[in-house]
């Protein structure tokens, strides 16, 4: 299976509110920008993403997201790992999830 180009990958830490901590956008084979997903914090420990969503009557649907696992893991580890390194180097401290 092709792995993906996932590219431009820009994190914006956010004052955490019921798990959320960030938001991330990236660049998806030098072709498509993805944004707003957003990185939540889980119960277990770590870090998962949540995809976009509009609110139409009482649904919600999904403005995208990956189909199968192995994409959804490829996105997750580029963004987690440039969130990691965004609140590492957090130079003020401000940021604590």
């Amino acid at each position: 299976m092709k792995k993906h180009q996932i590219t431009e990958v820009q994190i914006l830490p956010i004052k955490p509110t019921e798990g959320l901590v960030a938001f991330a956008s990236l660049i998806l084979d030098f072709d498509l920008y993805l944004g707003s997903i957003g990185i939540v914090t889980r119960p277990e420990g770590g870090y998962r993403l949540l995809y976009p969503t509009k609110k139409i009557g009482d649904r919600s649907i999904s403005l995208f997201c990956p189909i199968n696992r192995i994409f959804s893991k490829e996105i997750e580890e580029e963004v987690i790992k440039k969130f990691e390194e965004v609140t590492k180097n957090d130079r003020h401290g401000s940021f604590s999830p």
